[in-house]
């Protein structure tokens, strides 16, 4: 039985994998514990006060408390080298050569995704023009001729098999940036400029939430991702760079 949501990233049957792994560890050596906790009582419930001491106590302590020891400070050291190379093959390694770029911005409480148009370079921001009444929620600065094909969406829009690489804000306070079904988490922090690197390989529609309490509206701040084929992704940015041409 399978009680994760369903994997839509490339990365993710690795994670999948290696989280199974740990959590049957943790469970077993919990059952051990528990089963050595009920002998060990037993064992010292029957002990006669005439019993004859250890004639080896060096070589019971040896089996009894450092064996085991050793064992589980291995099986722990394994654990953290096999997480460690998995973080460090979708955070550490280098990125893919032309990955689509894709700006999410945290603020109380919506996300927006801003994707940097025809041009591919991102315009110029100012905090003083930030007001999603009128329609510009990020504060696009237009003097800037770089902000003038900016395509900014309330929903997460990206092609199948990929490479995506997101850029991750905040305009107030810090926001958790979170996919369950791309297997991806991070927080977004005001004045940092964060990044998460993936591929997604299934289509479809994947919840986004915020894992970081930011305030009263915490509990809708949620937002979606659509994954969809190539041509439909073309399509849509197509449409959107059309739509501010007008």
């Amino acid at each position: 039985m399978n009680f994760l949501p369903p994997n839509g990233a490339l990365h993710g049957s690795a994670l999948d994998q290696l989280l199974r792994w740990n959590l049957n560890i943790v469970f077993w050596l919990f059952v051990a514990a528990q089963i050595l906790i009920v002998l060990a009582l037993i064992v010292r419930m029957r002990a006669r006060p005439t019993q004859p001491e250890d004639a080896h106590p060096h070589r019971t302590y040896v089996l009894a408390h450092i064996l085991p020891l050793l064992a589980i400070t291995a099986l722990y050291f394994w654990m953290l080298v096999s997480s460690h190379r998995l973080w460090a093959a979708g955070r550490e390694q280098n990125p893919a050569a032309h990955p689509i770029e894709v700006e999410v911005t945290g603020v109380q409480f919506d996300w927006y995704f801003r994707y940097p148009g025809a041009d591919g370079i991102y315009g110029a921001t100012r905090p003083t023009l930030v007001s999603a009444p009128t329609g510009n929620p990020l504060g696009l600065d237009p003097a800037d001729p770089h902000a003038a094909d900016d395509i900014v969406s309330s929903i997460l829009i990206l092609p199948a098999g990929q490479p995506v690489d997101l850029r991750l804000r905040s305009l107030d306070v810090i926001h958790g940036f979170f996919i369950p079904g791309m297997r991806l988490k991070q927080d977004a922090i005001p004045g940092m400029l964060g990044h998460l690197q993936f591929t997604p390989a299934t289509t479809g529609d994947y919840p986004i939430l915020c894992t970081q309490v930011c305030g009263l509206g915490h509990y809708r701040m949620q937002a979606r991702l659509r994954v969809v084929s190539q041509d439909e992704f073309n399509a849509w940015l197509a449409g959107r760079e059309q739509a501010l041409a007008r």
